[in-house]
């Protein structure tokens, strides 16, 4: 295995989505074109699945510096309310365009911290969002907490507005590495949040693991990954650690880089974490997740519909995804969009009763062929093809795939391919293989991490 990751470790997409957002075409993008999208997606699919809605919330009061999101950092919380209030204007922007009332079958709070806000701002803005919405049945709400400060009351607040499943990011557990990654917080602190969840009634706790850390080693990992274990959990994710200083700038150098652990030292925490992850009751789900048995997202897996977007890999799907906030990405199916990546910018363009959209792409039929195999292979680990679905240079996608095969990590038949379980780690690998865009205009520089 050693051989196999020193072999395809490359810079590659996570695949969040396809096109990836390096490779939109914004040229040939407009606001006009994205909300035409946005209208006829919600005609397609409002009646039955219902849409989703993701809510960037961008404010930290401390930099951690391991961190790719788009954030602001503050401790003057007099932000809240502004932003917020800038929120529901943006949602009011959409709720124009749809005509009628939307059914809201997912919800996500995503950050930066969203427990930043206070629980009685985070219930004025959820009200607000569900005033002029219905619910869809069994609907998938969920948030991202800081266990340093999400409280009781944050937890039973979300709760009594139909929230189920809340996360939290642990990171690691060694002091040493807390602290080189400004991101202090005893494990007295995630248990507190994790019974506090369970005891409101939360039916799916996730904690964020991240492994190739500055001074990360497999010692202090695996001392990680057992206490983590001592609260069992429902998800987990085991990410790698993605190093991009040159997109993210200043925060991702608040240490040497030769502090970081090197390939092999990285592979091995990969490789124990997983097994271990795996000999103590969790299956792998997809990539970099793992799951209990009795969480809807294995059971999604099970079922076949598991489904990967801008928010991970979720159990349920909507054709339609509208974010809202401040560098929040939006999915019509059809189009892609992303808002004003300032705070300032953002809240500007919303009081002009503008739609804050930034840049974006709009997918021609080759792109929605290539994004459902793409899909395939990220949620399912096998994609299949007719006249149907095929594409003009299908037979290079699998030409780029032939030394995978050598290799025991595919399985190639004439109208499949299935990702083996050897395969697993190096999923990023196959994709890239149907990824058309970025293999017509390969970059001159790096813009992706490493992808194992």
């Amino acid at each position: 295995m050693n051989s196999l990751i020193d072999k395809y470790n490359i810079p590659g997409p996570r695949y969040t989505s396809y096109p990836t957002v390096p490779f939109w075409d914004s040229a040939s993008f407009s606001v006009e074109k994205w909300t035409d999208s946005v209208v006829r997606s919600f005609q397609e699919s409002n009646s039955g699945e219902g849409i989703s809605i993701y809510i960037h919330l961008p404010f930290c009061e401390a930099l951690c510096t391991f961190c790719a999101c788009h954030k602001r950092i503050t401790k003057q919380h007099k932000v809240e309310v502004p932003y917020l209030e800038t929120v529901l204007k943006e949602w009011k922007l959409y709720l124009d365009f749809f005509g009628k009332r939307p059914k809201i079958k997912e919800l996500h709070l995503g950050g930066g911290t969203p427990t930043f806000f206070s629980p009685e701002n985070l219930r004025t803005l959820l009200e607000g969002i569900f005033a002029e919405a219905d619910i869809a049945p069994h609907p998938e709400f969920s948030f991202e907490g800081h266990p340093n400060n999400t409280t009781r009351e944050h937890l039973q607040v979300l709760y009594d507005l139909g929230f189920r499943r809340c996360s939290f990011g642990v990171q690691d557990y060694d002091p040493k590495v807390q602290k080189a990654i400004n991101r202090i917080q005893p494990f007295e602190n995630v248990k507190a949040v994790t019974d506090w969840a369970r005891e409101t009634g939360y039916v799916s706790v996730s904690h964020d693991l991240v492994f190739g850390l500055p001074f990360q080693n497999w010692e202090a990992m695996e001392y990680t990954i057992r206490k983590t274990l001592e609260l069992k959990p429902d998800r987990l994710a085991f990410y790698s650690y993605a190093h991009v200083p040159w997109i993210k700038g200043v925060g991702q150098r608040g240490f040497d880089e030769n502090d970081l652990p090197s390939g092999e030292e990285k592979r091995r925490l990969y490789e124990n974490g997983k097994k271990l992850l795996e000999d103590l009751g969790y299956i792998e789900v997809g990539m970099d997740h793992f799951s209990l048995p009795h969480d809807d997202l294995y059971k999604a897996m099970i079922n076949g519909n598991i489904h990967r977007n801008f928010m991970g890999y979720t159990s349920s799907k909507t054709q339609l995804m509208i974010g809202l906030g401040m560098s929040a990405i939006s999915d019509s199916w059809y189009a892609f969009a992303q808002n004003e990546k300032t705070v300032e910018e953002y809240e500007k363009r919303v009081s002009a009763g503008e739609i804050p959209v930034i840049k974006g792409h709009i997918l021609n039929n080759e792109d929605l062929v290539v994004r459902r195999h793409i899909l395939n292979i990220m949620c399912r680990l096998e994609t299949s093809w007719d006249q149907q679905n095929s594409f003009p240079e299908l037979e290079n996608a699998l030409e780029h795939l032939r030394e995978m095969e050598e290799d025991g990590l595919v399985e190639i038949s004439d109208n499949s391919i299935r990702i083996t379980e050897k395969g697993r780690a190096f999923t990023r690998n196959v994709a890239m293989a149907f990824d058309l865009r970025m293999l017509r205009n390969r970059p001159e520089t790096r813009i992706f991490s490493m992808t194992v």
